[in-house]
């Protein structure tokens, strides 16, 4: 579980500071995801197994940490208003910084992360390698 996330995000001239971290919320909240819960799954024969919010693992808000928002505003020189995109940083920039932090806390064990999503199955089967975790 991911304890506190700090994101700064430059979406140009901030007009309304709370709409903007509504955004930038929603987007930390759909990287953890992809981070560490969501993936598409597919039999032998090719059927999938995920093909609905029962069975495709999501983000609730229990698992979305308190998320820290840092404003930066840079106006765009090339559109009206100086505004920018904003909420990108959350959905391309958590998967990295959760792999990230999750291949630091792994090194001691000499554990190397190579896929996403690390679900919590998956690191169980990398420590049980790495630490000679019994099978039960």
């Amino acid at each position: 579980m991911v304890d506190r996330y700090v994101v700064a995000e430059d979406c140009g001239r901030v007009i309304n500071p709370a709409i903007v971290d509504g955004q930038v919320h929603g987007a930390v909240a759909q990287g953890i995801g992809a981070a560490l819960y969501e993936e598409v799954v597919y039999d032998e024969a090719g059927q999938i197994l995920t093909a609905s919010l029962t069975d495709f693992a999501v983000p609730r808000a229990a698992d979305v940490p308190s998320i820290k928002t840092q404003h930066l505003e840079t106006e765009s020189p090339t559109t009206v208003g100086g505004f920018r995109g904003m909420g990108e940083g959350g959905t391309i920039a958590a998967p990295a910084a959760i792999a990230n932090a999750l291949a630091d806390a792994l090194a001691p064990l000499g554990a190397d992360l190579f896929e996403l999503p690390m679900t919590p199955e998956r690191l169980f089967r990398l420590l049980e390698k790495k630490t000679k975790i019994p099978k039960s």
